[in-house]
């Protein structure tokens, strides 16, 4: 195939990857974030409409990619696809699935819904393909009342393996059931010992994720890390540690309570408990109202923003608390609300942004600047990954400076090597699979 429309061309490993997909009607591609799936994914459905494969393609995505990612990218790399995005009101959302359009982009809370309209697309593309990891779930069950039709399927992730093997299984059946089966039960039984039945707690055997990737790699192409990496400029992954006074901490953590004057934080699990340490190590706590505790984490990111003379800096939240006393702090500060926050931030006319993760962490294109503050982690290795490479990715000419706050001695700790080990993981999967 002749890729690109005589004013942008894809690279080479994106050429391959086209090419993968034009070729095979059901596949997948796992590339790094910021490696051009939907610049890859474009000129192979174009092509497969201009030259008859396929009638009209469905793309799910999450919201904001579906918005504003997809028609955009539309216009650069298939200038001369028809594109409907169907989102907004029903009524919003059935014109756009009645146009004419080839092309017909949804986000995933749709399904439901898409689910009882008459249809007639005989491809699909999920981007974000991890969305459909459970097959219990509400939206994949909705899917697959549909799926038959759909004799192209593709899917795009670059988190496949992120928080365990359980989760191919149902981000393989979308795409074809016949790579890894029908049943999860049967799947678990092949590939899984079951060390707790009760909590439904499956641990992979000796050997199962290399078995695994390879019986689904005819299917799958993998972008090259190497040759990738070699494309961008250098990731600087700065952990920070930061000591606080730990009295509230270990009170917390032996007595799942902590009393203030008037108010008190109450962890009723493990699991809230958890939260609650979070909380703490970023130097403040959820009771009937907000309690600060500590500056710690605010006065490092003054001497990281200081120390590079205040350039541009993108700093990612967990909690509304932080996010408040940034607001509080920083009278500068910005939120990502639409498209005009990426096209300033991108421009260099936001000194400081805000953003949470999962607002943010799928799609959108923040390469126009280089700086970056964690004050506070996600657990999954997915949002963290998706979060970073919305500066390190293609289009970026600058290294990275990626900080992350960590408060010595807490939870944040043991966060940074949980997003550790998983990423060992997707690195197996990922080598399985080359």
């Amino acid at each position: 195939m002749d890729h690109g429309d005589g004013t942008v061309k894809l690279r080479p490993y994106q050429d391959k990857a086209a090419d993968f997909l034009f070729a095979n009607d059901r596949a997948m591609v796992l590339a790094p974030v910021g490696a051009g799936k939907t610049a890859i994914t474009l000129t192979a459905m174009a092509e497969m409409l201009a030259q008859g494969h396929a009638k009209r393609f469905l793309v799910l995505a999450p919201l904001r990619v579906a918005s504003s990612v997809w028609p955009v990218e539309a216009s650069k790399w298939a200038p001369g696809l028809t594109i409907a995005v169907c989102v907004g009101s029903p009524a919003q959302r059935t014109r756009a699935l009645a146009s004419d359009a080839q092309v017909v982009v949804t986000n995933y809370d749709n399904l439901q819904w898409l689910a009882e309209q008459p249809l007639d697309f005989d491809a699909a593309v999920f981007d974000e393909l991890t969305r459909l990891k459970n097959p219990s779930g509400k939206r994949f069950k909705a899917l697959a009342k549909v799926i038959d039709a759909m004799q192209i399927r593709w899917g795009l992730t670059g988190s496949f393996t992120s928080n365990g093997l359980e989760d191919v299984f149902g981000q393989c059946k979308i795409v074809d059931q016949s790579l890894l089966g029908r049943s999860k039960g049967a799947f678990q039984q092949q590939y899984f010992f079951c060390r707790n039945r009760d909590f439904n707690d499956y641990v992979p055997l000796p050997g199962a994720l290399e078995a695994v990737m390879a019986r689904i790699k005819p299917a799958t192409f993998v972008l090259e890390p190497g040759v990738y990496k070699d494309r961008l400029p250098d990731l600087h992954t700065i952990p920070t540690t930061l000591e606080m006074e730990m009295d509230v901490y270990t009170e917390m953590k032996k007595q799942m309570v902590l009393t203030f004057n008037d108010d008190a934080a109450v962890a009723a699990n493990a699991a809230v408990l958890t939260t609650k340490l979070q909380q703490i190590a970023a130097g403040f706590v959820y009771g009937a109202a907000t309690q600060w505790l500590s500056s710690h984490k605010l006065d490092a990111l003054d001497d990281i923003f200081n120390e590079n003379q205040r350039a541009p800096t993108l700093i990612w939240y967990q909690y509304q608390a932080e996010l408040i006393a940034l607001k509080a702090r920083y009278p500068k500060l910005e939120e990502l609300t639409n498209d005009n926050s990426i096209d300033r931030w991108n421009a260099g006319h936001i000194e400081m942004m805000a953003v949470h993760p999962k607002s943010a962490g799928h799609g959108i294109n923040l390469q126009g600047q280089n700086l970056m503050v964690w004050m506070s982690l996600p657990w999954s290795l997915e949002l963290y990954e998706q979060a970073v490479g919305r500066l390190h990715r293609g289009g970026q000419t600058r290294d990275v400076w990626n900080y992350v706050l960590l408060t010595k001695g807490t939870v944040d700790e043991v966060i940074w090597k949980a997003l550790h080990d998983k990423r060992s993981v997707s690195e197996i999967a990922l080598e399985a699979l080359k």
